[in-house]
């Protein structure tokens, strides 16, 4: 481990938060706070992050070591080095997922006495939940095939919808919920473009189905943030259209409902210093919520294999036993 020249601010030792997008900290976007579309760190488009397909080409962080470019503008320094190693769990989710979640709940207009839907109850879903509860949501309602990721919304008082169950609409599975007209203030999109459909279509793969479904579902004039992944080339799509990122949209009823949609990668440095104060004193236990399991570099693809059936846990990689915590490889099928 190592500091460039270029590093003024920070030396070997400390510890940090790292966004997962890249910013140069001195384009028009980065002055705005818009650090997610850094006009700098990539020459196919604005935006770049780790290890992704068309993100710029920067090593992924998913390693041992990996280079941090900019690293005075873009690394988080906790203030203090043993506090930061108590709360590491709940600190290394300010790299990625507690932002983003938390973002697509802004993007949401979620505020005080809020009711809020969340789409997906994975990690970034989970993170977005409690997002939404930071905010001051009186009721947060979290959508999901998965009953072992349902069970996780609850453990810290989301009400739930199992979408793989009966064949009635969203909006009347709202409605057993709050009453009323079944409608929310806002939705959270943490599914994006590999959605299946629900009830009798489960399974299917329905890349619009969830922006469908947060325009049938939220009150006139309310907003829907899309964390969620979508894509501008999907060569597996399901059909011509998708496989270029045309998707089958009710624009038509979200027009006529005045709602507001807002995409994109979320610009973590706009929130990861809030978040990391509401860790430090507190006031989210977001390691617990999303079911943080450390693991070794070695047993990553356990992780990802057991992610993949649905496991309801934030896999964090300890390259080096940082923590102490990180076990044996263990075995997988």
């Amino acid at each position: 481990m190592e500091a460039g020249p270029g590093c003024e601010m920070l030396e070997v030792g400390d510890i940090c938060s790292v966004p997962f997008n890249i910013a140069c900290g001195r384009c028009a976007a980065c002055k705005r706070g818009d650090t997610g579309v850094c006009l700098n760190v990539n020459p196919a488009r604005p935006g770049a992050a780790y290890g992704y397909v068309d993100m710029g080409g920067w090593i992924g962080g998913q390693s041992e070591y990996v280079m941090v470019p900019y690293a005075d503008f873009n690394l988080l320094k906790f203030p203090d080095r043993d506090q930061a190693m108590e709360k590491i769990k709940d600190l290394t989710l300010l790299s990625d997922i507690f932002p983003t979640g938390f973002h697509g709940a802004v993007q949401a207009g979620i505020g005080p006495g809020s009711i809020a839907y969340i789409a997906g109850a994975g990690p970034v879903g989970l993170a977005s939940a409690v997002g939404a509860q930071l905010l001051g949501a009186a009721c947060v309602i979290v959508g999901d095939m998965i009953p072992e990721r349902l069970e996780q919304a609850r453990s810290f008082g989301c009400e739930t919808v199992n979408l793989s169950e009966g064949d009635g609409s969203l909006r009347d599975r709202i409605h057993a919920v709050i009453g009323g007209e079944g409608r929310v203030d806002g939705a959270v999109d943490c599914v994006g473009f590999e959605a299946r459909g629900n009830g009798s279509d489960a399974g299917t793969e329905m890349p619009a189905q969830v922006l469908n479904d947060c325009m049938s579902i939220v009150r006139e004039g309310g907003s829907i943030g899309i964390p969620g992944l979508y894509v501008t080339e999907d060569p597996g799509g399901v059909d011509q259209a998708a496989q270029t990122g045309n998707l089958s949209i009710r624009i038509g009823l979200g027009w006529s409902l005045s709602h507001s949609f807002h995409t994109g990668q979320c610009p973590v440095m706009k929130y990861h210093h809030a978040l990391m104060q509401a860790i430090l004193y507190d006031k989210v236990q977001i390691a617990d919520a999303v079911g943080v399991e450390l693991i070794s570099l070695d047993d990553a693809p356990r992780g990802y294999a057991e992610f993949d059936q649905g496991a309801a846990k934030k896999y964090v990689i300890d390259p080096h036993n940082m923590t102490g915590q990180v076990g044996p490889k263990k075995a997988f099928a």
